[in-house]
């Protein structure tokens, strides 16, 4: 059985730094979820690897700790083609955070749910983040991308919409 949300306060945080960003500054207007597909440390070495020419802004394992990989001040480069409220290059205004797994073969974890929170608390007021700007790889590259499993998306999404609360969406977008 899965501990409450709230039964857990603090994760363990690590930086890998990836040479694998953009030197942009990066808007962080939202946030785009991702799956690995590998394990935690697996995903970590491929970050690191400047010939993968991929990074996420955060990782969690399993266990929910999280691995910062590109500051939030910096584009990451996890979304490739994308397109999101009427915007494209995702890169340059989602930030990147991604779970350890693959969603179609097990659930996300419920250490991975609370980390994924907490690492929002921390962003939600500063970033004036929203449930409407947050979204995963499926839904903003359509046919090229299949994480998040929809039925762990909508899992990830009432866990956050219960966490901050109705008020929690907005209704504009900056273009």
């Amino acid at each position: 059985m899965e501990p409450p949300l709230a039964a857990r306060t603090v994760f363990p945080e690590i930086e890998r730094p990836s040479p694998n960003r953009g030197p942009e500054t990066h808007e962080r207007l939202g946030v785009l979820f991702h799956h690995s597909e590998m394990g935690f440390e697996e995903t970590i070495a491929r970050m690191q690897d400047p010939a993968s020419q991929v990074s996420y802004h955060c990782l969690i394992a399993q266990d929910g700790t999280r691995c910062t990989l590109v500051p939030d001040t910096f584009v990451a480069w996890h979304a490739g083609p994308s397109r999101f409220m009427g915007r494209s290059r995702c890169n340059d205004f989602l930030l990147g955070l991604a779970l350890a797994g693959d969603t179609d073969l097990a659930p996300i974890t419920g250490a991975q749910l609370a980390s994924a929170i907490e690492w929002l608390s921390a962003r939600w007021a500063p970033l004036g983040l929203a449930t409407d700007r947050l979204t995963d790889h499926r839904q903003v590259s359509p046919g090229r991308k299949r994480d998040l499993n929809p039925a762990e998306w909508e899992r990830l999404s009432r866990a956050v919409a219960a966490h901050f609360g109705a008020a929690a969406a907005r209704t504009s977008f900056p273009s």
